[in-house]
């Protein structure tokens, strides 16, 4: 116990001493002993008064004639109000130099709270989604009202970023990615990617055209080997080797424009594509028998699928998906491999999957197999008529259905593609 407080009882003590022998003097010791609690409340309110009005002064020193405990407690909010004014200069510098790093970025950042409600933002946020003071606690979607954008936030999965029309410029492309942070918080990075989009723009147009152009002499080209083959000439017959190298290298280019026409119309086309109902089941069924077809008994094919499970989506691009998995599968499984589809609903969606027991896919390849062109082994994707370009296909049309292309392989065991659609493409049919 310190000396204020030792003193403070001694000080109590004195007072009830006092009140007694007053009270055994005049014969009215109750009386003195109230009297002497009643002056030693009121010396304690007023002490109390003193630091309320301290208090609210928010004085920076203690005040003077401070007696007893109240010196102490005096003491002890003088200290802890020196630390919180150290504290706060030491918050306020670090918000300052916060802000002046967001400033400093070429994108712009937004802060939201756990509602999705705007707190904060830098100056590249405010010219490019022109942000005020008066949007400041606003919901972010009532300022970004792209239907694209209001469903990327509302799906809670920010793993890849959005691009959208600028709201305030239409001729503005932005790149949008959200990022939690803290306590369910979050922060909305933008980018103006319109200058890259040009270029990407540019680049499909370069394509689209040069394939296009590329189709009539090789149609061309592809009917005259049809004639010749057809002969029976000693010619022909001569050359029959030659020309049939020709047909298969002419088929060969053909396939690679008929595949970079249909990217570059998925990379162009961002309008709503018309969706029905697919009967997923009776779909693989079909592709089951051409995939037999194409493997001549080499391989077992074996579909497991939910008849009651079917899909709403564009048919042709999702069967396209389908056919290039379950054909690559054929392909590069070794003779008497067995290849498995399954078709099935968890709790993430739909999921299609082709599994096989081929010589599998090394792991650093793994990551860049949807590239365009892209081979893991250059000579036998050319022996087998592969263009490079069936899982860039793939990703596309997944990604225009709101879907994920995942891809598991280990060499020498074989590899797994799981294709996995959303809840909101499900249909479930009651099948008897």
């Amino acid at each position: 116990m310190n000396d204020s407080w030792s003193r403070e009882i001694w000080r109590l003590s004195a007072i009830i001493c006092l009140g007694l022998i007053i009270g055994v003097i005049i014969d009215a010791i109750a009386w003195m002993l109230l009297i002497a609690t009643v002056i030693y409340l009121f010396w304690h309110l007023r002490q109390l008064y003193r630091l309320d009005q301290w208090l609210q002064g928010k004085r920076s020193g203690i005040p003077e004639n401070v007696e007893g405990a109240w010196a102490d407690v005096y003491y002890n909010l003088y200290r802890l109000q020196q630390r919180n004014r150290r504290r706060k200069k030491r918050l306020a510098t670090m918000v300052n130099r916060f802000r002046q790093s967001t400033n400093a970025l070429p994108d712009a950042a937004v802060i939201l709270d756990d509602k999705g409600n705007i707190e904060n933002w830098n100056k590249t946020a405010a010219s490019l989604l022109n942000l005020r003071k008066q949007d400041v606690h606003q919901p972010v979607t009532n300022l970004i009202r792209h239907p694209a954008f209001i469903e990327y936030f509302r799906r809670l999965d920010y793993s890849e970023p959005l691009r959208i029309i600028s709201p305030i410029d239409a001729a503005v492309k932005l790149s949008m990615q959200i990022v939690p942070y803290g306590n369910n918080q979050h922060l909305l990075m933008a980018r103006d990617i319109t200058r890259i989009h040009k270029l990407e723009q540019m680049r499909t147009d370069f394509i689209a055209n040069v394939s296009h152009e590329l189709r009539t002499p090789l149609t061309v080209i592809s009917g005259y080997l049809e004639t010749l083959l057809e002969d029976d000439d000693d010619w022909t017959i001569q050359h029959d080797r030659v020309l049939s190298s020709m047909m298969q290298q002419t088929i060969r280019m053909q396939n690679i424009v008929t595949d970079l026409l249909l990217i570059s119309r998925l990379e162009t086309d961002e309008s709503e594509h018309k969706r029905q109902q697919i009967d997923v089941p009776a779909q693989l069924r079909m592709i089951q028998s051409d995939a037999e077809s194409l493997s001549m008994g080499r391989h077992t094919i074996t579909i497991e699928a939910d008849p009651n499970l079917w899909l709403m989506a564009n048919h042709s691009e999702v069967i396209s998906v389908f056919t290039n998995l379950i054909y690559n599968a054929v392909k590069y499984t070794q003779e008497g491999g067995q290849i498995i589809v399954r078709w099935y609903l968890n709790d993430q969606g739909a999921c299609f999957e082709v599994e096989d027991n081929g010589p599998g896919i090394a792991q650093q390849h793994l990551p860049r197999l949807t590239e365009r062109f892209y081979r893991v082994d250059v000579g036998r994707s050319r022996e087998r008529g592969g263009t490079g370009l069936g899982l860039a296909i793939v990703k596309h049309v997944l990604n225009r259905h709101g879907s994920k292309l995942e891809i598991s392989s280990e060499l020498g065991k074989g590899s797994l593609f799981r294709c996995k659609f959303p809840h909101t493409l499900v249909i479930q049919k009651e099948v008897a």
